[in-house]
């Protein structure tokens, strides 16, 4: 890179700063096309439609409840599940429903991942998908 050899090179400045001009141009025209063409879609012939009568029937699949104590007792809703075998069972017969049915899942926190983990694995071997955890909002907890 040569150096200025003159005086007049050193005297030159860039310009930094925008030249909002054209931007100014260009939203005033938009403006101006906006104002144009809004009355001609609002000026639209008028029609009185019909109301709809029909209500729409949404079928909303029903949750089943899984509560895992501190113990590791399980319970499907408020029914104690005494072993494997029975779960099995009842979950196998709420897994043919359609829709099927959410699992929501209610561990307590000093219940072992062993016994969430063994109500898992029966859920998903009937074939049920939708699983959630429920837990409490940070801050709710009981002391």
């Amino acid at each position: 890179m040569a150096m200025p050899s003159s005086a007049s090179d050193e005297q030159e400045e860039f310009l930094t700063t925008i030249n909002t001009t054209p931007l100014v141009d260009v939203m005033l025209v938009l403006l101006i096309i906006f104002l144009i063409t809004i009355p001609a879609v609002t000026a639209s012939i008028k029609v009185n439609l019909p109301q709809e009568n029909q209500q729409r029937h949404v079928i909303e699949p029903e949750s089943i409840v899984l509560t895992i104590n501190a113990h590791g007792n399980v319970f499907l809703g408020d029914t104690q599940m005494h072993n494997s075998t029975d779960l099995t069972q009842n979950l196998q017969s709420l897994a043919n429903n359609r829709p099927q049915p959410e699992v929501q899942v209610m561990g307590d926190a000093a219940t072992t991942f062993q016994a969430i983990g063994r109500v898992l694995n029966i859920a998903k071997s009937v074939g049920l998908s939708k699983i959630h955890f429920v837990t409490e909002p940070r801050g709710t907890l009981a002391p």
